[in-house]
Order: C-alpha cells, then structure tokens, then sequence
C-alpha cells in the first residue's frame, strides 16, 4: 500500500512537469532506462516525499517499467488484436506478491477459454472473474462484457476440494451456494401473501414503524433476493471467506439495480452494500480496483445521507438514536481513508482518519459500564449497542436494552400468531 502511495504522488509530479518515463531520455532504444537521468529524478523529488533517493529511485523505474509494458501492449494490440490484461490473483496464488501479473488474449473468445487458462497456469481448481465490480458470464465473450485491452481483472477464487476438506460443513462449491440462496429467496419474492397463513410462509416488507409497504411486485422480488444475497455475504465476511462474500454481495448488487431508483435512496441496505464490498475489496488486496471502490463509496455516503438526513435527524426522528448507525459511518471514513491514501491525497486520507479517530472515541463503551450491565444479565453486545444507543448513559442504556427485549418478545408472539409470517424493516 506504501509503494502505491509513493507511486500515484510521482505520477502526479511527473504530470505537472509533463515528463514522459516511456520516452528518452528516460527510456532508451532498447527500452532499458536512462539512469542517469532517473537518477537526477529521483534526487529531485526526494525531498518532497520525505523519501531516500534510492526509494524515489525504484518507485521511478516501476512506473516506467509499468508505461514501457503497456506501450508494447497497445502496439500489440493494434497490431494483432491481442490484448493484454492485468490479472489480480489471490494472495496465495501469487508467486511474488511485489509483481503484477499478466496475461495476453484476443477479446473475442469466451470468458470460459480465460477461466481455463487461468487455473491451468495458476494451479487454481474453481474461480470467478469480476471486472468493475461485476462478475464475467463464462458463456458470453469478454468484449461483449466490456473488457478491453488494459483491463484489470479480479480472480476470485472459489471452494475447492482443499477448502471442502477442512471445512466439512462446506461440501457444496460457490456456485451451488449461490443457486441454493437464490433459489431460497425467490421461492419468499413470488408470495404475495394471498396463501394460507397457517400452511404457507410469506414475507413481508414493512416500514420502520411495522407498517406493510406497497412495493411493485417486480422489484420487492428482486428487493428480497437482494437482501437474501446480502445476507449470505456477510455471513461468509464474519467467516473471512472474502471470496466467496464478494461473489454474493456483487450478487445482491446486480438485484438492487433492479429495484427502482427511488427505493434505493430510501433505504440504507443498498449502502452498506456498498461498504461491504469495498470492504471485500480491502480484505483481498483488491484496492487497485480504485475506480470501482470509490464509486461505491461515493453511493453509500449519498444513500446515507438521503436517509438519515444531513445530520441525522430523520434517523433520530424515527429511531430516537444514530448509535448503531454511527458504526456504518465509521466504515465509510475508514475505506474513503485508505483509498485517499492509496490515491497519494495524504492530506484528505489525514482528515479522514481523523473523523475515524473521533467517532471511534465516542462509540467505543467505557469497559466498567459495560461489566456493570453485563452484571444485570445483559449480554456483551446488548450492552455495547445500548451504550452506543444512549450516548454512554449507564440507565439510560439499561432502560433502551431492557425496551428492546419487550418489544422482540412482543414482534415474537405476533409471528407466532401469523404462522411463519417473516418481515424484514426498511428504513423509509
């Protein structure tokens, strides 16, 4: 990560001065490098990174390394039509973690002859490609899908015999996982709640306050395989299986874009979509994926702010507290931070991690009060959310916590009366 913060301030400074490290004097003939002028370079922007001239040096040579590579790219590619992509692997499958891999092929093949080339020369069994946060169809071919020459693709790796092995509860690969997910959900999206309660589940949609919501048919299907999706993708993140997670979540993804764009502003699952696929991102080393990554970061911080309003006060209106909610903001700060790191923006990822800073301050309980309500027979998580409830307050948080029992024993009995009635709340 330090390396790409050094790298994108250099190519900042070399796009102020307008210098080229593919062409000479940089880069000679027979596409070794000048030295020498490198050299002179490299003193000359030392000082400003606060780095030693040999840093600056080999940070220099990466880059007109990388700008050498991806000039024989675009002539190969206009040459012969054969495109060169950049293959982000993971982490155990790269033989030196400091070196890029690639891989060079026509654009009019199917994704699936990529797939198998893939596996064969990365010793991989089962694998997934995702390019701009969207996973390749193995049937369909890869310029049909938007990738181009240059593009960077994720290569995600999926259960194999190995992972099946150590974890006998997994005895079913990704995809069967997904199948069966969606298969679940889709069964819940087409009831319309017109069966027989005593003998049929359904699930409804309701609103903050518990009442049902009027959703088009269409889009509280894909609402609810979105919910479904992104369920089963943060049940796999508490597991650290990030490959696996992404591939749901970017599943959940690709059904919120089915729901209409005003459903989406008002509530704040599809954000927090978003924060957890950055999230996968980070986990897997994926930050070179900027452009995705902040794009959606730029969507949660917007959703966010159309539902809880400016300063919150909608949250506040209708929940009374923004403690738990406080936490998503957190997140949010934390990967715009380290993207703006990562970008060579120093100041802003500064000014970032400052708000992280802070609110971690105000949301992390006093551990003396949290024993004195786990005293009580509140659990350690009852007594974290409601201290953050409540501001700190020790009666304040004991009253919230002992409220919000009642009131889910309550939510209990009535879907006890309504035979296998699910609900999920929405924040509108």
């Amino acid at each position: 990560m330090t390396e790409q913060n050094t790298q994108a301030k250099l190519k900042n400074l070399l796009k102020q001065e307008k210098i080229q490290l593919w062409n000479p004097p940089y880069t000679q003939e027979d596409n070794q490098p000048g030295d020498q002028h490198i050299q002179e370079l490299a003193q000359r922007y030392a000082p400003f990174l606060n780095l030693s001239v040999a840093e600056v040096g080999g940070a220099l040579e990466s880059i007109r390394t990388q700008a050498v590579k991806r000039g024989k790219g675009n002539r190969t590619f206009r040459e012969t039509s054969v495109a060169t992509l950049e293959l982000l692997l993971p982490r155990d499958a790269k033989k030196d973690p400091k070196r890029k891999n690639y891989m060079e092929t026509r654009l009019d093949m199917p994704v699936q002859q990529l797939v198998d080339r893939i596996t064969e020369e990365f010793s991989l069994k089962h694998v997934k490609l995702i390019l701009n946060g969207r996973t390749l169809s193995v049937d369909k071919h890869l310029d049909e899908q938007g990738v181009k020459n240059h593009s960077k693709v994720m290569v995600l790796k999926v259960s194999d015999a190995e992972q099946i092995n150590k974890e006998e509860e997994e005895k079913k690969n990704q995809n069967e996982s997904i199948q069966r997910t969606q298969k679940g959900f889709q069964i819940l999206s087409e009831r319309d709640g017109s069966e027989d309660p005593d003998t049929t589940p359904f699930l409804e949609i309701a609103d903050q306050k518990g009442n049902p919501l009027k959703i088009p048919h269409k889009e509280k299907k894909a609402l609810i395989l979105a919910m479904g999706f992104h369920e089963k993708g943060r049940s796999l993140m508490k597991r650290k299986q990030y490959d696996n997670a992404l591939c749901h979540l970017l599943q959940a993804d690709q059904q919120f874009s089915e729901c209409g764009s005003a459903l989406l502003s008002s509530v704040d699952n599809y954000a927090v979509l978003q924060l957890d696929i950055v999230w996968c991102y980070r986990a897997l080393e994926a930050l070179s994926c900027l452009e995705d990554g902040r794009s959606r970061l730029q969507r949660a911080e917007e959703c966010f702010l159309k539902c809880y309003g400016e300063q919150q006060q909608r949250l506040l209106m209708i929940k009374g507290n923004t403690g738990r909610e406080e936490v998503l903001f957190l997140r949010l700060y934390l990967l715009q931070s380290l993207l703006s790191y990562v970008e060579g923006n120093d100041c802003q990822a500064r000014v970032l991690l400052s708000k992280v800073e802070n609110l971690y301050g105000r949301l992390c309980p006093d551990s003396e009060k949290m024993a004195q309500l786990m005293a009580l027979g509140f659990t350690e998580r009852e007594a974290r959310l409601g201290l953050r409830a409540c501001g700190g307050d020790l009666q304040e948080a004991a009253i919230h916590i002992s409220n919000r029992r009642q009131n889910r024993t309550k939510t209990g009995k009535m879907r006890m009366m309504m035979c296998y009635c699910w609900s999920t709340t929405l924040l509108f």
